[in-house]
C-alpha cells in the first residue's frame, strides 16, 4: 500500500493529536485530583478553627437563646443565638423567630437578613447562603462556610413575618406597613435583649424581601431614633421593587428567552411564536421607548393585566420546563437529578428530612416544638388581591419607600444575577428607569462597568474570579448585574456577594 506525503503527514498529525488529547485528558483528571484534595485541606482547616470561647453577647439574659449546639454538625460553629422574640411584651402569643451571630471581630454594624416569597424562611438565607453553616443540596453534611458574612459584620436572619417559619402569632397584615411596625416591635426588643444601642443598621433579602427591605428600612428612618434605628444601607438581590408580574417578567421574557437559547435549548418554532407574542403584546415597543438611559418619562400604570391573552412568561416557563423535567428557574442551568435537600425544596421527590422541622433542631434552637416549619408557607397576608396578587394591598416600593431610604443613605445596592429565570435583569433596570431618587428619573448612563470580584477562593484553592458582572452607580444607588448566578446570589456567588456586602459597609480593601 502506498502512501502520499500528505497522508503521512495527516497520519502523524492525527497520532500528535492522539497523544495530546491524552496528555490533557490526564492533565485535567489530575487537576480535578488536585482540586479536590486542595478542598480537603482547606475544609480540615475550617473545620479546625474552632470557636472563640470569649462570647461578646452572652449574658444573663441572652443564655436562653445560646445555641449550645447545632444536631449533625460535625464542627464548632461558633457563637450564635436564636429563639422568639415578641413584636410587643405585653402580647407573648405574636413573636419573630431568628438566629443571630456575632462578627469575628468586634463591630458596632448589624446586618439583616431576610428571604422572601411572601412566606419563606430565613432559615434558607442561613443555612444555603450567607451564615457559618452550609447545608447545600445534594451534599451529605453540613460544612463551615468560608464565606459568611459575619466575616465583617454582626447578622441577624428573621423569620418575617408572623406565619413565617417558627414565627407565631395571628396573621393580620394586610399591607407593608403593618408588617414592618411588627418588625420594629421585635427588632427593638431584639436589641435591647442583646444590648445593642448606637449600632449602624443595614437591612438585606432576595426576592419578595424587595419588598419587606425598603419597607422596614422606611419604617426605621421614621423612628428617627439613631440609638436603636441607625439605618445606613441595604442590598437587596433579585428584588420585586416595581411591577414585577409585567414589567419584572412578562416585558422582558423573550428577550432573556433569547439571551439563553443554548442553555434552555427551545425550538425555532416555539422562539417565532414567542416572539410574535412578544411583538403583538407591545412588549418591543415598550423596551424600546422606556429602556433609555435616560428615560423620556414615567412608564404607564399597570391597567388591566390579561394573563389569558398576553402570557409570554408563563410560556416559557412551559416550554424550558418540558425540555428540562428538573428545570430550575431559580437557577436555568440546573438538570437532571433533583439533588436531595435538607430544607426540603427538592420538588416532592426527596427522602431527606427537613432539618428545621427534626424535635432536635428545634429544642437546639429553642424554636417552638409544636409549630411544623416549613420552607415556604403562609398565609401572611390577610384578605386577596393587591397590586402584585399577593394579597399584599401596599404600592411598589420604586413608588415611595425606596427612593426615601436611598437618599437618606446613598449606600443602596441593588443587583440581578443573569441565570435567575424568575425575576429577570431587565425587568428590575425598567424598574429603576420609573423610579425618580435625588432629583431626577432612573439612571441617566447605562450600565457599562465591570464588576470585578478580588476576593481569592477559600474552598477549592484557585484564584480570583475576575470579571463576574457589570455595574452602575448614580446619586446613591448601585445597581450590579452578577454573572453565572442563581436567584439566591450569596448561594451561588458567594464571593460577589462578600464584595456586595463590603460595598454597603464601606470596607476598605484591607478590611
Amino acid at each position: 500500500m502506498r502512501f502520499s506525503y500528505t497522508s503521512l503527514l495527516a497520519i502523524a498529525y492525527a497520532g500528535s493529536l492522539a497523544s495530546a488529547a491524552n496528555d490533557d485528558f490526564n492533565y485535567y483528571r489530575r487537576h480535578q485530583q488536585q482540586r479536590l484534595q486542595n478542598a480537603a485541606v482547606i475544609a480540615q482547616q475550617q473545620a479546625s478553627l474552632g470557636a472563640q470561647k470569649d462570647y461578646q453577647y452572652h449574658t444573663k439574659k441572652t443564655a436562653p437563646y445560646f445555641i449550645d449546639s447545632w444536631p449533625d454538625v460535625n464542627f464548632d460553629a461558633g457563637e450564635m443565638y436564636s429563639g422568639n422574640v415578641p413584636i410587643d411584651e405585653s402580647d407573648p402569643s405574636r413573636s419573630l423567630f431568628f438566629v443571630f451571630t456575632p462578627s469575628e471581630k468586634p463591630t458596632k454594624t448589624l446586618t439583616i437578613w431576610l428571604n422572601g416569597g411572601p412566606g419563606c424562611s430565613s432559615m434558607v438565607g442561613f443555612f444555603q447562603e450567607n451564615g457559618n453553616i452550609l447545608w447545600q443540596p445534594g451534599t451529605y453534611h453540613a460544612t463551615r462556610n468560608p464565606y459568611a458574612w459575619s466575616k465583617y459584620t454582626n447578622v441577624l436572619w428573621v423569620e418575617h413575618p408572623v406565619g413565617v417559619g417558627f414565627s407565631v402569632g395571628k396573621v393580620h397584615a394586610r399591607d407593608e406597613l403593618s408588617i414592618s411596625q411588627d418588625f420594629i416591635g421585635f427588632f427593638k426588643n431584639f436589641e435591647k435583649l442583646f444590648g445593642i444601642e448606637n449600632y449602624k443598621i443595614y437591612v438585606t433579602g432576595e426576592s419578595y424581601a424587595g419588598r419587606y427591605v425598603p419597607y422596614i428600612s422606611a419604617a426605621m428612618l421614621d423612628q428617627k431614633d439613631k440609638q436603636y434605628f441607625d439605618l445606613s444601607g441595604n442590598v437587596i438581590y433579585d428584588p420585586c421593587i416595581g411591577e414585577f408580574l409585567r414589567v419584572g417578567q412578562e416585558i422582558p421574557t423573550f428577550d432573556f428567552v433569547m439571551a439563553n437559547r443554548d442553555i434552555l435549548n427551545l425550538n425555532d418554532t416555539f422562539i417565532a411564536q414567542l416572539e410574535q407574542e412578544h411583538i403583538n403584546c407591545g412588549y418591543r415597543d415598550y423596551i424600546d421607548k422606556y429602556m433609555q438611559f435616560p428615560p423620556p418619562e414615567h412608564q404607564p400604570d399597570r391597567g388591566v393585566y390579561g394573563y389569558k391573552k398576553c402570557d409570554v412568561f408563563d410560556k416559557y416557563y412551559e416550554a424550558a420546563y418540558t425540555v428540562n423535567p428538573c428545570f430550575n428557574i431559580y437557577h436555568i442551568t440546573d438538570y437532571c437529578p433533583d439533588l436531595g435537600d435538607v430544607m426540603g425544596n427538592a420538588k416532592g421527590i426527596s427522602n431527606v428530612e427537613f432539618y428545621f422541622n427534626r424535635q432536635d433542631v428545634k429544642k437546639a434552637l429553642h424554636a417552638p416544638l409544636d409549630v411544623k416549619w416549613r420552607e415556604c408557607g403562609g398565609p401572611v397576608f390577610k384578605g386577596r388581591g393587591g397590586p402584585e396578587d399577593e394579597s399584599d394591598q401596599s404600592p411598589d416600593p420604586i413608588q415611595g419607600v425606596l427612593p426615601q431610604v436611598i437618599e437618606a443613605t446613598n449606600r443602596v445596592l441593588v443587583s440581578n444575577a443573569d441565570w435567575d429565570g424568575l425575576l429577570l435583569t431587565n425587568g428590575t433596570l425598567l424598574s429603576i428607569q420609573n423610579m425618580t431618587w435625588n432629583g431626577k428619573l432612573g439612571f441617566q448612563s447605562p450600565p457599562m462597568k465591570d464588576f470585578v470580584v478580588n476576593l481569592k477562593d477559600k474552598q477549592y484553592g484557585t484564584g480570583v474570579q475576575g470579571i463576574m458582572g457589570r455595574q452602575h452607580y448614580e446619586r446613591g444607588l448601585l445597581w450590579v448585574e452578577t454573572f453565572q448566578a442563581g436567584h439566591e446570589q450569596p448561594q451561588y456567588q458567594p464571593r460577589a456577594a462578600l464584595e456586595h456586602l463590603r460595598w454597603m459597609l464601606e470596607l476598605d480593601e484591607d478590611s
